[in-house]
């Protein structure tokens, strides 16, 4: 068994500086940092520093967040809404993504100025019945999250290797020793994976947009939100599982955590260096994310829609089209390759938020192994059994609820996390201004609204 992660840094505290800001505004002190074992572990250059300097210093969680907004339970939803209504769902991808943008700056300031992690925030303020609920919503997102990697994955080497589904679901428990030994490497290496990954699925799709030969000004204008977006019930209930796949609610955990990876000053302007410097991170990562979606639905819209396929709805069959439709050879493999690495990439990002929601909510360290194994496993039995009895229909619906399980924990992260960052008494001179509490507040009303319609339709409609 690959041995743990490295020995905590003697030079952090257990308890934060002197000069950590607002421990008034908390219940409680803290008592330990976010991730102990890589906090603080990345030292960035001083104020003086050039930009670039700076930038590259705090560039990387950006990029393990943007890894939930690609992962295989978006492509459904993409490829559905691509194939069916062409290009006038990239509209509803777009705005899905500058959610996020402002979702993640919110958690990464909460990270960075309070010292405190999206969970132990959670655990801090609320009653302990309470928290305990918001773990086990969290618990259950995380698993249905893996649920989406492990299919994904299975059908990605269904494809290439044409490895049967129910093989292809119990190899990626490999994963487990995979994350496991990246993790002793340090947390640069696992950003530097995530990075690499990332830059081979961007590149899949850059392919599969050339070959596919889209209407360009078609895309143009899909990129502008259309009244029949909401007057058409088929787009809507498309347009909301877009959504729902896209802002992650266990990415908000994610972030809170690991932008305390760098050794900032702790000071108000090291803080709002900080600050900057993450939320330029993010959104340009989550801008990559936002090509990797559209490219998706542009693709299917240009493959299936432009040719009357119109029912185009998972992945298996998208992969079966591409080839004969496009007439190109690779581009059934390109896509598997693009849904591996995918896969591959939410692994490592979901590992480690499993620990962070688990030690942030019940102060319970597990080693790193176990936890791995037991979120897997979780996540891995229902798809075996699935994969038996039902084959690929099965798998593709059993994609279709991880995301609905998603939608439904998504307003139990974005609520408190809004009302946090708007508090004067945890985040001081950092509070929310009053129009991007106003903003975010109003994001949050839409993101319950339509994922309540979502649950509506799905279970009752």
């Amino acid at each position: 068994m690959p041995k743990t992660l490295p020995a905590p840094n003697p030079a952090v505290p257990d308890t934060p500086a002197a000069d950590a800001p607002l421990e008034s505004g908390w219940r409680k002190p803290r008592t330990a940092p976010s991730l102990r074992e890589v906090y603080a572990s990345i030292k960035v250059p001083g104020q003086d520093a050039s930009f670039w300097r700076k930038l590259m210093a705090f560039w990387g969680p950006g990029l393990m967040v943007a890894v939930g907004y690609m992962d295989p339970g978006n492509w459904a939803t993409d490829i559905a809404g691509g194939s069916r209504f062409g290009y006038t769902l990239l509209s509803v991808i777009l705005i899905s993504n500058l959610f996020a943008m402002l979702l993640q700056h919110l958690a990464a300031k909460l990270g960075i100025v309070t010292g405190r992690d999206l969970a132990q925030a959670c655990r801090d303020h609320f009653s302990k019945p309470v928290a305990m609920v918001l773990w086990l919503f969290c618990e259950i997102a995380i698993a249905a999250c893996d649920l989406a990697e492990v299919i994904g994955s299975a059908i990605a080497l269904n494809l290439l290797f044409g490895l049967p589904l129910p093989w292809g679901v119990v190899l990626t428990i490999l994963d487990v020793l995979a994350v496991l030994y990246f993790q002793n490497k340090g947390f640069r290496v696992i950003e530097s994976i995530v990075a690499g990954l990332i830059v081979l699925i961007f590149g899949c799709f850059v392919y599969e947009i050339l070959v596919s030969n889209p209407d360009y000004l078609g895309i143009a204008k899909g990129l502008v939100p259309q009244k029949e977006v909401v007057t058409n019930p088929g787009m809507l209930y498309i347009a909301i599982g877009i959504l729902g796949a896209t802002v992650m609610p266990h990415n908000l955990y994610l972030h809170s955590s690991i932008v305390q990876t760098r050794q900032i000053e702790q000071t108000e302007s090291g803080r709002r260096m900080a600050i900057k410097f993450a939320t330029i991170d993010s959104t340009v990562a989550l801008f990559l994310a936002f090509f990797v979606n559209a490219a998706i639905l542009i693709t299917a819209a240009a493959t299936f829609h432009k040719n009357g396929l119109f029912d185009v709805a998972d992945i298996n069959d998208a992969h079966k089209l591409l080839a004969p439709v496009l007439g190109a050879g690779a581009a059934g493999a390109v896509f598997a390759i693009a849904l591996l690495a995918s896969g591959q990439n939410s692994t490592l990002t979901g590992t480690l938020a499993g620990q962070i929601v688990m030690e942030g909510f019940l102060n319970l360290k597990l080693k790193p192994w176990l936890r791995r194994l037991i979120t897997r496993g979780i996540a891995v039995v229902p798809a075996l059994i699935v994969t038996i009895i039902y084959g690929e229909k099965g798998t593709a619906d059993l994609l279709v609820l991880s995301q609905v399980i998603l939608s439904f924990q998504l307003s139990f992260a974005v609520v408190p996390l809004v009302l946090f960052t708007g508090s004067k008494a945890k985040m001081g001179v950092f509070v929310n201004r009053p129009w991007v509490q106003w903003l975010a507040w109003l994001v949050s009303g839409i993101i319950i609204v339509l994922n309540l319609y979502l649950l509506y339709e799905t279970f009752l409609g």
